[in-house]
């Protein structure tokens, strides 16, 4: 592949709701430019871009793909998005490096919530926004349906450049609203025709429309359009180019990406008025050193690691080493490249505002910088969505147990969106994700990529005991003899409740009832103890104890008969003082659109068993801060985006614990005694 300069480039990210024919328009475009030389399709599973075993074996992206692809001396890199909004964190990585959201909106069923969600972010991120109305061909087509639907679910207008002749099964062409010339769809080319009669008012008011886009995209030419002069083709192109980079409106096109019809209109047009990165990026990022960023990793069994790059700053030649300033390491670099699909192809050069990918780098990872070592570089992360879904896992066999860490610690380079953790109270191995749907592809992964085999198990809640009461003069006594040195120990405490820290130790030992070589051995054997409270066997917190007297034995005596008198002592007085059993609370911040403020308050407040502790607007969502016990929140991730069709979302915090209510602490009590 030739080098192409940044202002012949286009980085577009396909990205919209699931099932609306994003990887099949990835397809078409590739057949169409060149660089497959057969048309795939998903549901035979051989397309280019959906190519890994569960994609092909679901018929659904999990993972974002790149094709890069050739059109008339312009560079188009395709990232094929997952819509699927458990993958979210592959929109995460992919549209914060492109210049450009292409969303694709089924043409019989409507605009879907994924798009309105991919809408807002591309909003967000200050993206220019193109729209492509699939599947014209279908039952129930309906263009003009769509069109409604975007002017509502936008924030933005949606603004047709073409019209289409025909819809479902009489779908034929398209009217180019700009040149008012119609064109038909035959056989996979595209023929000008004279335009349809009954078209003409529809075509006149569409292009008027955007004429007034085209005058607000520049003001040189806002000022000519607003004295009554017409503007020349060439202003139109540099007007509409303004305003589709500033987003004041997103243009709208039809076809079928299944049976590669418009596509070759809409090549036309993502080359002729889409932005670049030179209309996004700053100019003098040519002249600066080199900088560029790493927004996917892959890693592969068989072809190894690949680090999916874009070049922020500079050109990226014929290297042989690069630094990592996020690592603070050198890597060795054996060739450029970029790719198509799961296919590397080789070049020579990218230059900033490019997307290209190295194999094999031993230390990098997403989000990682790489420069020239004596000019290093700095550049903004990529900020990932926070899981929310966790699950416990557990190998299979001792020989998955020595393969699972290092199989996770690759899973986990690949997806920021995932974490993995050891319990340090109930020592469960958690993986947690973005939902069900995530974390089983995860552990998919697990098998085919490096032969791990888990097992979910139940999460056991890392729930803790504390005491409400006071026991005081608790004797713990421990006496052994069996010929020679003995075992002795005996103290007396007093244990009483201590908020505001998680566990206080003192003496008040007069005349030396307990030595003071053995002091430390008390205190010693009380942090064992109450690592194990008696409730259910969880650990104890806000607690204060007070070593008040005790004895001692000349010959006898030692640290571990103290630390076991110590344990004796403290299981008696924890049983006095009243214990009672302590659950996880969680800070949640829920955001959904105000439709659903009152459902989610009325689902806290009673089947969370939460606290609503705040509420506040922000744009046209509410966000809803409560306390909700992690007991509750364990399937909140699937049933909030059911009780919101997915518009709905939060985030959580550790905040604490609070006694369990009665009822869930006896079922938690008797849980544990069958256990043991």
């Amino acid at each position: 592949m030739k080098v192409y300069k940044p202002e012949n480039i286009r980085n577009i990210a396909i990205a919209s709701h699931q099932g609306t024919g994003k990887t099949s328009l990835a397809e078409a475009i590739a057949f169409q430019c060149g660089a497959v030389k057969r048309l795939g399709k998903v549901t035979e599973g051989n397309t280019v871009s959906d190519y890994s075993p569960e994609e092909v074996k679901k018929k659904v992206s999990v993972n974002t793909s790149l094709l890069a692809c050739e059109w008339n001396d312009v560079k188009l890199n395709l990232l094929d998005v997952p819509g699927f909004l458990d993958f979210v964190g592959e929109v995460d990585a992919a549209l914060p490096v492109c210049e450009n959201v292409l969303m694709t909106v089924d043409a019989s069923s409507g605009v879907g919530v994924g798009t309105e969600l991919m809408a807002e972010r591309a909003k967000e991120l200050s993206k220019a926004t193109i729209i492509f109305i699939n599947k014209m061909e279908r039952e129930n087509a309906d263009f003009n349906r769509c069109i409604n639907q975007l002017g509502n679910a936008l924030e933005r207008a949606a603004v047709p450049v073409q019209l289409p002749i025909g819809q479902a099964d009489s779908f034929k062409g398209v009217v180019n609203v700009l040149s008012k010339k119609a064109y038909l769809f035959e056989d996979g080319k595209t023929t000008e025709i004279p335009m349809p009669e009954e078209m003409a008012e529809d075509v006149e008011d569409a292009h008027f429309r955007l004429m007034e886009y085209a005058a607000d995209g520049d003001d040189e030419i806002l000022m000519k359009y607003l004295e009554g002069e017409e503007l020349t083709p060439a202003e139109i192109k540099v007007g509409l180019r303004g305003a589709i980079a500033k987003g004041l409106f997103a243009p709208v096109l039809c076809g079928s990406a299944l049976n590669n019809l418009g596509i070759e209109t809409l090549l036309g047009f993502c080359a002729s008025y889409l932005p670049s990165p030179v209309d996004c990026l700053p100019a003098e990022d040519a002249d600066k050193p080199l900088a560029l960023q790493v927004f996917k990793s892959i890693t592969d069994p068989f072809v190894g690691k690949l680090n999916l790059f874009k070049v922020y700053q500079g050109n990226l030649g014929a290297v042989t080493a690069l630094y990592n300033v996020t690592k603070e390491k050198e890597e060795k670099i054996s060739g450029l490249a970029t790719m198509l699909g799961k296919g590397t192809v080789p070049v020579t050069e990218l230059c900033w505002g490019d997307i290209g990918v190295f194999a094999k780098l031993a230390n990098t990872g997403t989000n990682d910088v790489l420069c020239m070592k004596d000019k290093p570089q700095e550049l903004l992360p990529i900020e990932f969505s926070q899981p929310t879904y966790t699950v416990a896992i557990q190998p299979k066999s001792k020989a998955d147990e020595d393969k699972l860490g290092a199989a996770l610690q690759k899973i986990l380079e690949e997806d920021p969106t995932l974490h993995c953790v050891k319990d340090p109270v109930t020592h469960q191995t958690l993986l947690t994700g973005m939902g069900d749907t995530h974390v089983d592809i995860t552990l998919e992964r697990l098998v085919r990529k490096f032969n791990v085999l888990v097992d979910t198990v139940p999460r056991i809640l890392p729930y803790k005991e504390t005491i409400r009461g006071k026991a005081t003069r608790v004797e713990g006594k421990h006496k052994k003899q069996s010929g020679g040195h003995g075992q002795y120990g005996h103290v007396f405490i007093d244990l009483e409740p201590c908020y505001d820290q998680e566990f206080v130790f003192e003496e008040k030992i007069f005349g030396g009832s307990v030595p003071k070589q053995y002091i430390p051995a008390v205190e010693k054997g009380m942090k064992e103890a109450i690592m194990e409270g008696t409730l259910a066997g969880y650990p104890v917190t806000n607690i204060k104890v007070t070593l008040t007297d005790g004895s001692y034995h000349d010959v006898d005596s030692s640290e571990m008969a103290f630390k076991i008198a110590t344990n004796i002592a403290f299981r008696k007085a924890f049983e006095q003082a009243k214990p009672v059993l302590l659950e996880p609370i969680m800070s949640v911040e829920i955001r959904v659109p105000d439709e659903y403020t009152g459902d989610i308050m009325g689902d806290v407040n009673g089947a969370r068993r939460g606290r609503i502790m705040g509420m506040e607007k922000d744009g046209k969502v509410q966000v809803i801060t409560a306390r909700i016990p992690l007991a509750e929140l364990s399937r909140y991730t699937i049933d909030l985006k059911s009780m919101t069709q997915g518009r709905g979302k939060f985030t959580m915090q550790p905040d604490g614990y609070e006694e369990a209510p009665a009822p869930i602490a006896d079922k938690v009590i008797a849980a544990a005694n069958k256990d043991k």
